[in-house]
C-alpha cells in the first residue's frame, strides 16, 4: 500500500512541496476534470499548472526523487 510511503514523503518534502490526496470515488468531477484513470496517480502542479504525472505505486524515495526531478 502506498499511503504510508506517501505520508513519509510528504513529511520530508514539506514546506517546499505540499502533497495532497483526493478520494476520486468521492470527487468524481475532479477525477474526470484531471483525467485520472488509474489509482494511484500522482500529479505535480507548479503555479496552478500540471508539470508532471506518474501512475502506479511508488515508495517514499521514489516519490521524493520524482518530485525533485520535476521541480
Amino acid at each position: 500500500m502506498m499511503a504510508p510511503q506517501y505520508a513519509a514523503a510528504a513529511t520530508e518534502l514539506e514546506p517546499a512541496v505540499r502533497l495532497a490526496k483526493v478520494n476520486t470515488d468521492a470527487e468524481t468531477t475532479l477525477a474526470h476534470e484531471f483525467s485520472i484513470r488509474s489509482i494511484p496517480t500522482l500529479a505535480l502542479f507548479k503555479d496552478g499548472r500540471e508539470v508532471a504525472r506518474q501512475s502506479g505505486a511508488l515508495g517514499k524515495s521514489d516519490i521524493i526523487r520524482w518530485v525533485r526531478q520535476h521541480t
